[in-house]
């Protein structure tokens, strides 16, 4: 494919429109150079596609910090490429992910989306992802670029940041993923030291592109270019969504009058078709199937399974030849169980045998926070809750009780919904059916539906209440909304946007209850209408219709919940943090868990001494209740298969596999770095390098759990370590009597300074150097009694500082040391580095 001919055959007005959104989702189709539409979607845990709705589900896998959890390089490709079946399947060249930013601070909203704290771990978990959603011919943009570790202000905050830092820790899972090859590369809605991301010249040109070599697309977080001429001049390639925003006509005008360089728009139209190329939307025009709204047309396949093959330079093959169709929901499953990480267990409680009796305790019992809220949200065929997972298990009985519901919103009712498109007179134009009472078209309405008649759109279903009393009803939304109930009208009013975030009104929109008196088994039917609309082709439908049954009140529950556990032989508490919480949009106030459910969980290990806590969070929570019970289980937020998964892990089926991405302290007020909220619009990163393990180290505090720990079921010696210029050997065996897995991680420390100190003592940013880093890891399986070895090589990075020189090796006696957590090392040895 000869790229620069096809460019020749634009003219400059074809070029430009090539470089902005045709609509939500996509770049425009060239019909005339064989270009089909290029169709990108949200990630990270699944692929949403082009329409924000339950009518068009997808797999849902467990969140980024469970993937990380893994360390397992090798699933966390597998995932990719199941992930690329299915945009295969759902008519995606792109996938906008993975998110590679750093657990800065775990107030941090969007932690969850995330992979960790260490840019080495973040940088090949992030490299594995992207590998194999490229060995699919599905694109990937790792995000956001760069210092984009917070949610407040983050259309507007300049992040203050010492190039050492930047180098050292928030570029660093960047340029590995460019190492990797990644295909795209989105810009972050932040400025970087006083120049916003979409037009930062000297990080997206100079270093992306020039110093590292990467030669495919740039494209702007939604919204995020806000200008013409520093935006194309700074290295942005694509301006999303459109077709309006600052690019197009304005971007046209200012290359005819020699604002901008042709030769730049000509690089950047070069950079989108050698993507299209890659992806296969760019074939022969006279072979080109494309039209206004073609893609390649992949077979309609459910959820999980799919093929289309592929060839050596990456591109589809239709033909679905050469590819293995992954198991979604097996590997779902897989994956969850591989993440869920064992924080304790006393007296060995876990994994449970001999139980008869299971008091299953908690809200995210019944209904599971599978994942975090935002962008990353998409629509599973199935979801398997605890209580599922638990019930589908022989000869064991579980009785489920509520204790406490932490939910400030109402969850939409789980029931067939039909959703109704209407003209001014009310005259249906479609219908479709959901599987919720939750409503989402972003960007793009349904194909059937005429957006120039559409005038509503109304959600209604049938409900039969199993209990007769008061219940309560919610619409979430923005705009004017009528709700009936039975026939009558409860509710006929406007709902106003609350706070500055527009993205607010489809992320965290606010909430109007209603309350109506229901009877046991009369059935009911329930609507709810809200004006909408199509404007310049782009749509926007978001709203609710929630419910919940009749309570008792929290003490009521709780009351039940202990007595449920006294009568039990072990208690699990399912404890989770909810949408108010872990979402895009905002940052977390607090690391305590919502509402009362450490009250519910001392209460319960009071009555039951026996009792497992399983923490359904997507990052770090307090646990004051920690040394009153025996086990305590993280599962992150576990995808759709996350009650199997479960199941898996308690009774012993399948061991806990994860160690902590994260550091997670005893209390908020522990945590060495915090701030994320801007002051006078910025956020100064004055701690450098020192975030995670590193800065609890420097502040010499101890944590409730560092960095990289983990219990199995089994126990494990380190018997013997070995060094051979940068790479480095070590036995370990499974010292215990079943099998088991275990990820061998290696740190290195520094030479000493001549102080005597490797982490240096002096203020400011650029103060020191960390104690050590994680420098390689590991996984490895043995039976019992089984020694292994494994091997890896210190990357030279490793040993190398950023100076006002560029990078510079360090030269001495460096220690590498191998062990289980950051804090359990158990080998070391010494690596020479000449001068």
């Amino acid at each position: 494919m000869d790229i620069e001919e096809l460019i020749r055959k634009l003219d400059l007005s074809t070029k430009v429109r090539l470089l902005t959104g045709a609509d939500m989702w996509s770049l425009p189709a060239l019909p005339e150079i064989g270009l089909e539409r290029l169709v990108m979607s949200d990630g990270p845990i699944g692929v949403r596609g082009e329409q924000w709705t339950s009518a068009d589900p997808s797999i849902a896998l467990p969140s980024p910090t469970a993937l990380a959890a893994t360390w397992d390089v090798e699933l966390v490709r597998r995932t990719g490429r199941l992930l690329a079946q299915e945009a295969r399947r759902k008519g995606v060249h792109v996938l906008l992910a993975p998110t590679v930013n750093l657990h800065r601070s775990p107030l941090g909203g969007r932690h969850f989306e995330c992979f960790s704290e260490d840019p080495y771990l973040t940088g090949e978990i992030g490299a594995a992802y992207v590998e194999g959603v490229q060995e699919g011919g599905v694109g990937t943009t790792p995000k956001h670029f760069v210092a984009n570790d917070f949610e407040t202000d983050r259309f507007t905050v300049n992040v203050k940041v010492s190039e050492k830092a930047l180098r050292e820790a928030y570029l660093a899972p960047f340029e590995r993923v460019v190492r990797a090859g990644a295909w795209g590369m989105m810009a972050a809605y932040n400025a970087v030291n006083g120049t916003t991301m979409t037009e930062h010249r000297a990080l997206q040109r100079d270093v992306l592109k020039d110093e590292w070599g990467f030669d495919g697309f740039v494209v702007s977080d939604w919204t995020a270019a806000r200008s013409t001429e520093a935006t194309a001049e700074g290295g942005l390639d694509v301006a999303m969504p459109g077709p309006f925003g600052p690019w197009g006509e304005k971007l046209e005008a200012a290359v005819r009058e020699g604002r901008v360089s042709e030769e730049v728009v000509d690089e950047q139209v070069r950079r989108v078709l050698r993507l299209a190329h890659r992806v296969g939307a760019l074939k022969p025009a006279s072979t080109g199937s494309s039209t206004a709204s073609g893609t390649a047309s992949p077979a309609a396949l459910s959820p999980g399974a799919g093929t289309a093959g592929g060839t050596a330079d990456g591109t589809v093959d239709a033909s679905g030849a050469g590819r293995t169709v992954i198991d979604g929901t097996a590997l779902a499953r897989e994956v969850a169980a591989r993440s869920f990480t064992l924080l304790r267990n006393e007296d060995g409680l876990l994994p449970l045998a001999g139980v008869r009796s299971v008091a299953l305790i908690g809200s995210a019992a019944a209904e599971a926070r599978i994942m975090g809220g935002g962008s990353a949200q998409v629509f599973p065929d199935r979801i398997v809750s605890p209580l599922d997972g638990l019930r589908a298990r022989p000869g064991v009985e579980v009785r489920h009780a509520l204790g406490t519901d932490p939910r400030l919103r109402l969850a939409p009712l789980t029931c067939p919904t039909r959703a109704l498109f209407l003209d001014a007179d009310g005259e249906v134009l479609a219908e479709h059916p959901l599987a919720t009472t939750e409503a989402r078209w972003v960007g793009s309405l349904p194909p059937d539906v005429d957006g120039g008649r559409l005038a509503a759109v109304e959600l209604r279903t049938g409900y039969t209440p199993g209990v007769t009393g008061p219940h309560e009803f919610s619409v979430a939304g923005v705009g004017a909304f009528a709700v009936t109930v039975g026939g009558e009208t409860v509710f006929d009013a406007e709902i106003a946007l609350e706070g500055g975030d527009p993205a607010a009104a489809f992320l965290s929109p606010p909430e109007h209850r209603i309350t109506a008196h229901l009877t046991e088994g009369v059935p009911v039917e329930l609507s709810v209408r809200h004006p909408a609309g199509a404007f310049g082709g782009m749509a926007f439908v978001a709203f609710t219709l929630g419910h919940a049954d009749p309570s008792p009140g929290d003490d009521a529950l709780i009351a039940e919940a202990v007595r449920a556990a006294a009568d039990a032989d072990v208690a699990v508490v399912v404890a989770s943090t909810t949408l108010e919480v872990e979402s895009e949009g905002f940052d977390r106030t607090s690391l305590a868990l919502p509402g009362r459910q450490d009250e519910l969980i001392a209460k319960v290990a009071e009555a039951n001494p026996r009792t497992v806590v399983v923490v359904n969070a997507g990052s770090p929570v307090e646990m004051p209740w920690l040394e009153e019970v025996s086990a305590v289980l993280l599962t992150w937020f576990p995808g759709q298969e996350a009650g199997d998964a479960l199941a898996d892990v308690l009774f012993g089926d399948a061991e806990p596999g994860g160690r902590l991405p994260t550091t997670w302290p005893v209390r908020e007020a522990d945590a060495p770095v915090l701030d994320v909220t801007p002051v006078d619009g910025e956020v100064a990163y004055d701690e450098g390098v020192f975030i995670g393990y590193r800065a609890w180290e420097r502040a010499g505090r101890t944590p409730a759990f560092w960095f990289g720990h983990g219990l199995g079921y089994t126990t494990w010696s380190y018997d013997t370590i070995a060094v051979t210029e940068r790479t480095v050997t070590v036995a370990v065996t499974n010292t215990g009597t079943r099998p088991g897995r275990e990820i061998v991680q290696f740190y290195l420390s520094p030479p000493e300074s001549p102080t005597g100190s490797s982490t240096g003592s002096s203020a400011g940013q650029d103060g020191g150097r960390p104690a050590r880093a994680l420098a390689g890891f590991d996984v490895v399986d043995a039976g019992p009694g089984q020694t292994v070895i494994t091997t890896i090589t210190v990357p030279e990075r490793a040993f190398q500082v950023w100076t006002d020189a560029g990078w510079a090796t360090v030269p001495g006696d460096h220690t590498v040391e191998a062990g289980r957590s950051v804090a359990d090392r158990r080998l070391a040895a010494v690596v020479s580095v000449r001068a």
